[in-house]
């Protein structure tokens, strides 16, 4: 796993063996089981999650139905809002499947930042990416239909129809998962025509 991370970071930016092995004395990589639920509304937190293997989500709760807002699958972080507003979560952050994390805090952070600021480069570089990204997604998804969000799924995020539930994708896509099996439907109908 620390070569995966290791070769990411190193698109970014190049590290030390110093650097290496001060990452890994951290003791920050955690292998957790499918549905394990990692925050939950209402909890605080001050932990930030870097899937190296697996799949996150973060979903709410809303009238006993779960909605799913979000995805972090290998070499993508969250932070979630209650570390930054230190204020307890709105939602959860659970494991769609087996996962291998990095989860650090603000105090890990500053430690590694104040030894190696590099890494605070790093972190600022990937922040502003996430944002970006998160900005595109945002608009393609208020201004596209469930059958273009799906299809914008298939071709930026393939993987993610493997390895979620139906009615997970379905809640992301903000659909039932009866129409998301008719919107499939229709899409294979039309590939066949």
């Amino acid at each position: 796993m620390q070569d995966l991370l290791f070769g990411f970071i190193s698109r970014y930016v190049s590290l030390t063996e110093d650097e290496k092995s001060a990452v890994l004395s951290l003791a920050i990589f955690h292998s957790l089981k499918k549905g394990t639920i990692l925050l939950r509304e209402g909890e605080k937190s001050d932990d930030g999650y870097f899937v190296l293997k697996g799949c996150i989500r973060t979903y709410y709760i809303i009238d006993g139905e779960e909605r799913t807002t979000a995805f972090y699958t290998e070499m993508e972080a969250l932070t979630p809002h209650c570390v930054v507003n230190k204020a307890p979560s709105e939602y959860y952050v659970s494991c769609v499947n087996d996962t291998i994390l990095l989860v650090s805090n603000p105090d890990i952070e500053n430690e590694i930042f104040s030894k190696f600021p590099k890494f605070e480069t790093l972190c600022r570089i990937l922040a502003e990416e996430f944002l970006a990204k998160q900005q595109i997604s945002f608009d393609e998804f208020k201004t596209s239909s469930p059958e273009q969000r799906y299809l914008n799924l298939l071709q930026k995020r393939p993987d993610l129809i493997q390895r979620v539930p139906q009615h997970q994708l379905a809640s992301y896509l903000g659909i039932k998962p009866q129409s998301l099996s008719r919107l499939r439907a229709r899409i294979v109908e039309k590939n066949n025509d």
